[in-house]
């Protein structure tokens, strides 16, 4: 894969045939949003060929430029999550930030933020303004609650988010505290929504001869929507869902098990055949025969004794033996794989999912690759994240500003 140096790919460059094959070529993103669930949307365009121009305040820029660990004072986060976009600075409490953000939109495609609701209509650059300039305009709306509701002008981040859409409920054991996921997993479900309507909304528009819209993305809904039978087991039932440990409810058997050098498998025996093949693996040729547990509405009701005895057979053995034995019998199985697993796994580097690339002073720096793969216009990275303002010259020129109105909106901290 052809590498470039942040900033290399960029509109004075000749665009190599794989640039050209982009599925989003020639859409155009405007990124109003700091942190993930607006600019990890604006990502995932970016990566499939569409323009993105990140809209940072000056000075500090994006907060997730000092997120976790540093490279050189910049956060690795910052350059796979910013690969592909440009950067311009504008400081959107001064009217001529905000006009420069109108001009922008006047041949945008789509624009995303995550403010908290009324904050652009504080600075006319609301759903109303924008669509007025640009009725094709689609415009992706994250934020805590959504756009209305009794909750809405609250703040709202992935934490609670993941409290409210009832997954926090559900994470770790019976007898302690609710814990997290180790990501921002309702951050990154709200920006997979948002891609997802922002698409809908591109069709609709080419297709169906319609008009420009805006999608409100609530982060606590994108946590929500994924919960599965939550909400109809309550209503019919009224059971409330509640922490089960490693273990999938109502699915049996699936969970953690542990091995004998104190590392721990993962196995989805659930489906009837892979059941008994596990059993049989075993050598537990009573149970996989055994009719009660013949189907899953019958293992339910006996996965206490189930799990008992893969943990036994686990626990005699070490993981590597535990894996190949599995494999052999075509049991899903696997080990928690850590980063540094991750890393060396050849499965990982067949299918290309870690490719590298370079920082600004040379330094080379593995990402992960684009997702998902498409045969006839795959995602890139053209460049990674990057430095702040990098792009704000090149953008302005390109709406008409001179040099020396650039150097004059410099000068009075408007970029």
């Amino acid at each position: 894969m052809e590498k470039f140096a942040p900033g290399q790919e960029g509109s004075d460059s000749q665009p190599t045939s794989d640039e050209q094959q982009s599925s989003l070529k020639g859409i155009k993103v405007i990124e109003l949003g700091t942190l993930i669930a607006g600019p990890y949307a604006a990502s995932l365009l970016g990566q499939f060929g569409a323009e993105v121009i990140k809209i940072e305040s000056p000075g500090d820029g994006d907060p997730l430029r000092k997120w976790r660990k540093l490279h050189d004072g910049t956060s690795l986060w910052w350059y796979s999550q910013s690969r592909n976009k440009k950067s311009i600075t504008l400081n959107l409490k001064s009217p001529e930030a905000q006009q420069i953000v109108r001009d922008l939109v006047r041949d945008a495609d789509i624009v995303i933020e995550n403010f908290r609701p009324g904050t652009l209509e504080g600075w006319g650059l609301g759903w109303d303004a924008l669509s007025a300039i640009n009725p094709n305009l689609i415009m992706v709306r994250v934020s805590g609650y959504g756009q209305d509701g009794p909750y809405a002008k609250r703040p709202g981040f992935a934490a609670i988010a993941e409290s409210m859409g009832g997954l926090r409920n559900l994470v770790g054991f019976p007898d302690r505290p609710p814990v997290r996921v180790g990501i921002s997993i309702g951050d990154t479900l709200a920006s997979l929504y948002g891609v997802i309507g922002a698409l809908l909304a591109m069709h609709h528009l080419k297709s169906n001869g319609g008009k420009g819209q805006f999608i409100d993305i609530a982060l606590y809904e994108a946590v929500f929507g994924v919960m599965e039978s939550m909400i109809p087991e309550y209503a019919e039932f009224g059971l409330v869902r509640e922490r089960t440990g490693a273990s999938l409810p109502g699915i049996s058997p699936s969970s953690t098990y542990p091995c004998s050098d104190g590392l721990y498998v993962i196995i989805a025996g659930n489906a009837d055949s892979i059941y008994k093949r596990l059993m049989n693996a075993m050598g537990r040729h009573d149970l996989a025969e055994d009719p009660r547990l013949a189907r899953n509405d019958g293992r339910v009701q006996h996965n206490d004794m189930i799990d008992a005895a893969i943990t036994e057979w686990t626990s005699a053995h070490e993981l590597d033996y535990v894996l190949d034995i599995l494999e052999k019998a075509d049991v899903p199985s696997s080990r928690v794989f850590t980063a540094a697993d991750i890393h060396e796994d050849p499965h990982y580097r067949a299918r290309n999912m870690i490719e590298q690339h370079t920082l600004p002073d040379g330094q080379p720096i593995d990402l992960a690759a684009v997702v998902p793969k498409m045969s006839g216009t795959p995602g890139k990275t053209n460049w990674v994240g990057p430095e702040l303002g990098q792009h704000t010259e090149e953008i302005l020129s390109a709406l008409g500003r001179s040099a020396e109105e650039i150097l004059r909106l410099r000068n009075a901290g408007v970029i």
